[in-house]
């Protein structure tokens, strides 16, 4: 029935090589921003109830309370404690002070793909 509403041609099963790389690379940033929303969330949490409970247990309740499931539960739990920890841990606060650059670099993958497709293609 659904085969005449949606014809194959139209909505093909599989994706192109370079559809499905920018799909996945896609899907990997937006994972990862609900990520980092939902430690900054949870670092909010930790300091609403920081007079009433442990920071480990208000991380604990905003997991519990959003209804996180694993495995992004975990993943986020231990993410908002190393934000916590970079705080607590002296080595890691001189560090960090002594660090110029706190940024990641910039991720060159179309220039590897090029170099990469460039190997591939035959001389001539």
């Amino acid at each position: 029935m659904f085969g005449r509403l949606l014809p194959e041609s139209i909505f093909p099963r599989k994706l192109n090589p370079n559809a499905e790389r920018r799909l996945r690379l896609a899907q990997a940033r937006a994972e990862e921003s609900v990520i980092r929303a939902h430690v900054d969330n949870a670092l909010m949490f930790v300091d609403t109830l920081a007079e009433d409970l442990s920071f480990d247990r208000a991380i604990d309740s905003y997991i519990r309370v959003m209804g996180i499931p694993e495995p992004l539960a975990s993943t986020v739990a231990t993410r908002a404690l190393v934000v916590l920890g970079q705080d607590l841990v002296p080595f890691r606060r001189r560090a960090r002070e002594n660090d110029e650059d706190e940024g990641r670099p910039r991720l060159r993958i179309t220039d590897a793909e090029g170099r990469a497709r460039r190997r591939a293609l035959p001389p001539g």
